[in-house]
């Protein structure tokens, strides 16, 4: 496995995640975690052998991510809350642009409004 290439891509979505109005990082458990406010919006976690894990709040896509044989519901009682935990072997089967997305929906999901208003705002249009 090449750790390098996991670790860059792990810091590639924490950087984005820091870029959203009032983010920021956090080592509550020592691993990242990336608030808006006081709430946590995406979990980066590294594990054994794994390449990288990601959890993240998916209301509206959280039931078909969940079809993904990477993904899980969110341990100690998250996955009720529609939180989505991801595991990633090799870093050829991560899904960078698609994990964007989820981040930003993630965000979207705990941000207050106004600046869940603003990200969207900022979001190029599809």
């Amino acid at each position: 496995m090449a750790d390098s290439d996991c670790d860059a891509m792990r810091d590639g979505l924490i950087k984005l995640a820091l870029s959203f109005p009032e983010a920021w990082e956090d080592f509550p458990w020592d691993e990242p975690v990336v608030k808006v406010r006081k709430k946590i919006f995406a979990f980066f976690g590294r594990h054994d052998d794994d390449c990288f894990r990601l959890g993240v709040k998916l209301p509206e896509s959280g039931d078909a991510i969940l079809q993904e044989p990477w993904a899980e519901p969110s341990s100690h009682g998250l996955g009720r809350s529609g939180w989505v935990s991801m595991r990633f072997d090799r870093p050829e089967e991560i899904p960078l642009d698609f994990l964007e997305e989820l981040i930003v929906e993630s965000y979207v999901a705990v941000a207050p409004k106004t600046l869940s208003k603003q990200l969207l705002a900022e979001q190029p249009a599809d």
